[in-house]
């Protein structure tokens, strides 16, 4: 393995460091996501700690995008990618090619700040190119079949190449319904409980000072459903999992939240409806809904697709059979 050094890069005395940065320091963490390496500023010092090699090109950068600081009396996103471009840091998910064609025409893998993810079955496979190519995508199947996690690799892949500027992932929350107001302390922490998962996820995504720095400026986003209420969403790469659990209203709202230039991931498992019998599932209504509109993909996954612990398929396997053998009885019975 190989070591890690630390490295100052020290802005001249006519370089602002505010400007440098961005605000909230957008520019440095642009940088840091082409990396593994570490940026942390300190006044006019940055440091940077990684492998001796990356950090020598992100010094060779820093001062690249310094001259064109002074050139042009200041620095933009623009400047920033061009110049990454320019020293061949992820330049096939940069804007240079069409990241859809970079995917199709070879072996479809994943890249996000901190892992390469490549599809495990042929419906993952297609889940993934279903994503790349329409902005609106279903994909319905049981546990374990990687739905939520390839859902928030490819989110997490088009915030790290600037093909969106904000990712939020939301959950229906019905089981906290009833027992809400039981559980100990403020909203937000009752909530986390039923969004762990997209938290977990996200932490296997992202490193975790990166990540850190996109919640702080809000470059991502892990809320409740009904929180959706009101907002439109442009730029942004939008996930509503456990949708099974939402209702037809709550579907049709969600899918009007969208705006310019977004895409949004669907999933569930629509054997797992949490909702009271009463209540229509708006993953399962929209299935029918939209059926006949164009340009929106529907992926459905199976037992087969699972890639969890091998248990995990006999499991689903038994309980199909379980229930199969309990609808044969009830039938018999009438």
């Amino acid at each position: 393995m190989e070591r890690i050094t630390e490295q100052k890069y020290i802005l001249d005395s006519n370089t602002s460091p505010n400007s440098f940065y961005g605000k909230n320091e957008e520019f440095i963490t642009l940088i840091e996501q082409s990396f593994n390496s570490r940026l942390i500023p300190r006044g006019s010092e940055i440091k940077i700690i990684g492998e001796p090699q990356e950090v020598e090109l992100v010094n060779e950068i820093l001062h690249e995008l310094e001259e064109t600081y002074k050139k042009n009396k200041k620095l933009t996103t623009t400047d920033i990618i061009t110049t990454l471009q320019i020293y061949n840091i992820n330049s096939s998910v940069m804007g240079e090619i069409n990241p859809a064609r970079s995917a199709l025409e070879s072996d479809i893998v994943v890249q996000t700040v901190s892992r390469i993810i490549k599809p495990k079955s042929e419906m993952q496979e297609r889940l993934l190119k279903a994503i790349f190519q329409s902005d609106l995508v279903f994909v319905t199947g049981p546990a374990g079949t990687g739905k939520t996690y390839l859902a928030v690799a490819m989110a997490a892949h088009f915030l790290k190449n600037g093909t969106v500027k904000k990712v939020v992932l939301s959950r229906p929350a019905v089981e906290a319904g009833e027992s809400l107001g039981f559980l100990p302390g403020d909203f937000k922490e009752k909530i986390d409980p039923y969004l762990k998962p997209l938290y977990d996820a996200l932490a296997e995504m992202i490193p975790r000072d990166v990540l850190k720095k996109h919640f702080e400026y809000e470059n991502i986003e892990v809320l409740p459903l009904a929180y959706m209420r009101g907002r439109t969403l442009s730029n942004a790469f939008v996930i509503l999992d456990e949708a099974q659990n939402s209702t037809f209203m709550q579907m049709k709202m969600f899918l009007t939240r969208l705006g310019q230039n977004s895409k949004a991931v669907v999933t569930g498992d629509i054997t797992q409806v949490d909702l009271h019998p009463d209540k229509q599932s708006g993953l399962i209504s929209s299935i029918e809904v939209l059926k006949d509109v164009g340009k929106i993909e529907f992926i459905e996954m199976s037992e087969q697709d699972v890639v969890r612990h091998p248990l995990v398929k006999h499991i689903i396997d038994a309980y199909d059979k379980f229930a199969a053998i309990n609808i044969k009885k009830d039938t018999s019975q009438e």
